[in-house]
């Protein structure tokens, strides 16, 4: 049965278990810069197709993450919205210092 989650905030405290390799967080974090230099691109040139190009690189690169290092199912599959405010949320997270790429060692 999966977990109703009541906020955001409950959601993103899964989100983040679901990205503790360094590894992973970094390829969200390239794919999301990618992203949003098409997305950039989109807006200055007006072209269509950098918006499909974007989505593309942005999750190829975050779903790499998850089937190949972390070895898990992105959330975005069963939480979408809850999942893209995630990536960008971590993106900004990880940006200002406020998580690390690496987890603390407990």
């Amino acid at each position: 049965m999966e977990k109703e989650y009541k906020s955001f905030n409950e959601f993103y405290v899964f989100y983040l278990e679901e990205h503790s390799s360094p590894v992973n967080k970094l390829l969200h974090m390239f794919g999301s810069a990618l992203g949003l230099v098409c997305l950039i691109m989109l807006f200055k040139t007006g072209l269509w197709y950098f918006f499909p190009i974007g989505l593309v690189i942005g999750y190829g690169f975050a779903w790499t993450g998850h089937f190949i290092v972390e070895k898990n199912r992105p959330a975005t599959f069963k939480y979408p919205l809850y999942s893209f405010i995630g990536d960008w949320r971590m993106f900004f997270d990880v940006v200002t210092f406020r998580i690390p790429l690496k987890a603390k060692e407990a």
